[in-house]
């Protein structure tokens, strides 16, 4: 008899389960994914790349088509909504967004991967024309759309993590004079606020006067008759603009889960074990939804992240298949760039190491990605942050217009193979004139951590 698998949401880890499920062997199963969307698996991260223009069609967003999954075997639903869970019954309610009808579908084990949603501040007027979140390939579309039209000189940007920083670079490439506004201290505030502001600097300089950054100040109202066309801050500024892009973070969709009594853990994130287990037989979640173990401060963190999402929904699938998979956790490693300038971390900044009690010593310089005397040679600041008393590699930042994420990616590994700074320092790195400097940037700030250690 065949297992009856339901899957909720069809962005990144719902399409990920079902894959994984079809290739399989030894488990007969029967799959439905439901997802209130009219498509699925899309890559939400290449939108700003779309906005900007880097990629013309829309299309090419899109993973995989229904159809596509529907010759494997699998049954999508497409504009369909999960409204309740009855776990002890093993059913859910479907609503068709489109008539209205709510039909029961029954489950053997159920997934959710419901995803996020962005976060609307309360702000006067949001209902206004011309503002955007930026989430769906629709969002994408219309932005852009606005964006190219001849009547639009000026944007401003809500929020400055890594969506505003990526749609900043977009409109800055198109020549649209953008200002944005960011409420903390420091834009990307998940990096040291060093390191945060010598990436607000180089972006000022790098733009030329196009770009405006606004940091310790709120847009609290939008003015305007039926389009947006100012904007208001808590600190008195009145802005012109001819659109408003909001990128001030993202939410768990998590509601119709505490709703079945499915446990939350931090930041409303719906709490798994390893196995992405919830506390209710038979039900699995993954993706965004999700909570995360930080693999360094070995608390559960909520870092939505589409790279995340995949690792854990084939982590789900082989789970729920009746094999074991665990999946350990998450260091948070991330990237992004702004017009040739990279920006990426990994594990724990210097800020949040003192938080969670380690004993910090960090160092912070700068140097070229390659041999000097190469044409191609760019400067990258990395700042590595250990633990004194450990000895262990806590994390790393690295910044520039040259090849830092790839040090960030070698600082990964190290952290998640448990390393001291002295095992680092014996990696045996690549080493050609186009490529690194004979010793590596990351070593010579490994060195000056160790010089720290044993001063």
């Amino acid at each position: 008899m065949k297992t009856k698998v339901v899957i909720i949401g069809g962005v990144a880890a719902g399409p990920k389960i079902t894959a994984k499920l079809l290739r399989t062997k030894d488990f007969d199963c029967e799959i439905n994914l439901y997802t209130e969307e009219d498509m699925i698996s899309y890559s939400a991260c290449g939108l700003p790349y779309f906005v900007e223009g880097l990629i013309e069609n829309p299309q090419r967003l899109i993973v995989r088509r229904p159809e596509q999954f529907e010759e494997q075997g699998a049954h999508i639903h497409l504009n369909k909504r999960c409204i309740k869970i009855l776990p002890e019954e093993h059913i859910v309610l479907i609503q068709d967004t489109l008539t209205g009808i709510v039909e029961e579908v029954q489950y053997d084990k159920l997934a959710l991967a419901t995803g996020a949603r962005p976060v609307l501040p309360p702000i006067k007027n949001l209902h206004l024309k011309n503002i955007f979140t930026v989430r769906k390939v629709q969002d994408g579309i219309n932005i852009r759309n606005k964006m190219r039209s001849s009547d639009t000189k000026k944007a401003v940007i809500v929020g400055g993590g890594y969506i505003g920083i990526e749609m900043l670079e977009a409109f800055y490439l198109n020549n649209i004079e953008t200002h944005m506004i960011e409420m903390n201290d420091y834009i990307l505030p998940i990096f040291d606020s060093e390191i945060s502001e010598m990436i607000k600097a180089e972006i000022l300089r790098m733009s030329e006067g196009k770009v405006k950054i606004t940091t310790s100040d709120a847009v609290i109202a939008f003015e305007g008759e039926e389009c947006v066309k100012r904007i208001i801050t808590a600190k008195g500024q009145i802005i012109e603009t001819d659109m408003v892009v909001i990128a001030s973070g993202v939410t768990p969709n998590t509601e119709i889960a505490r709703a079945a009594g499915i446990e939350l853990g931090v930041s409303n994130a719906i709490r798994v074990n390893n196995r992405m287990q919830t506390n209710i037989k038979d039900i699995y979640a993954a993706g965004d939804c999700t909570e995360n173990f930080h693999l360094v401060s070995k608390n559960y963190a909520w870092i939505p992240l589409g790279s995340t999402a995949n690792k854990e929904g084939r982590c789900a699938a082989i789970n729920i298949s009746g094999k074991y998979d665990a999946f350990p956790g998450v260091l948070g490693s991330a990237v992004t760039r702004y017009d040739g300038f990279t920006m990426s971390l990994t594990g724990l900044t210097e800020t949040e190491a003192k938080k969670f009690g380690f004993d910090t010593i960090s160092s912070t310089m700068t140097k070229k990605d390659k041999a000097g005397y190469m044409p191609s040679a760019e400067n990258i600041t990395i700042k590595l942050v250990a633990d004194k008393r450990s000895k262990k590699i806590l994390g790393a930042q690295a910044i520039g217009c040259g090849d830092a994420d790839k040090r960030i990616n070698t600082v990964a590994s190290a952290i998640q193979s448990d390393q001291t700074v002295d095992e680092f320092l014996h990696l045996d790195m690549t080493y050609a004139p186009p490529f690194s400097t004979a010793v590596d940037p990351l070593l010579s700030a490994a060195l000056l951590i160790n010089n720290q250690i044993y001063s």
